[in-house]
């Protein structure tokens, strides 16, 4: 029984610090192409990837992350229409939506606890994302190099119930509005 006892507290520690990773940024894999993207952490050993699933194919519909453990999906909610995105992982689910239909420089991102506004700080430029006004706390992406789309800097100071597919939905759709598609 105890040591049955002590893998339950392992695997509870585990899981609670899957959920509680603290993002750092992200960087392009190639200097040439968007369809591969390193996430980097607090924790520098624990580098994990966002990539397109269909890169051979050049379908920007579906991506495939993984960061520790964790591994999910992120995909197109309806095939055609770009205002909508699902991410799948860890046995939760959360959603992407344009504020205004049309307008990607607002999307509302929720998981059915947590409700976010994701937007583009300035008007014509979309180097530059944060969310409103939270009880959940503070997040933000910034180029690090101003009008360079291959490097961003997170700042990740969300509450710890905050689930990471939400964070790398929030990631995704900053890179996928920021970045040319090649």
């Amino acid at each position: 029984m105890k040591i049955f006892n002590t893998a339950l507290v392992a695997s509870l520690c585990l899981s609670t610090s899957l959920q509680a990773q603290i993002l750092t940024g992200v960087a392009t894999r190639w200097n040439d192409s968007f369809a591969e993207w390193a996430v980097f952490t607090t924790d520098e050993e624990n580098e994990g990837e966002l990539r397109l699933r269909w890169a051979m194919q050049d379908d920007w519909t579906e991506w495939q992350y993984r960061l520790g453990e964790s591994t999910g999906t992120i995909k197109l909610k309806w095939r055609e229409d770009l205002n909508e995105w699902e991410a799948r992982g860890d046995n939760q689910i959360a959603s992407a939506r344009t504020v205004w239909r049309g307008n990607f420089r607002e999307w509302r991102i929720s998981d059915g606890k947590h409700t976010l506004t994701l937007h583009s700080r300035y008007g014509n430029i979309w180097d530059e994302w944060t969310i409103r006004n939270s009880s959940s706390g503070h997040f933000e992406m910034y180029t690090s190099f101003e009008g360079d789309p291959r490097d961003w800097a997170v700042i990740d100071e969300l509450d710890e119930s905050v689930p990471l597919p939400m964070k790398i939905l929030m990631i995704h759709v900053v890179l996928f509005q920021s970045t040319p598609k090649q």
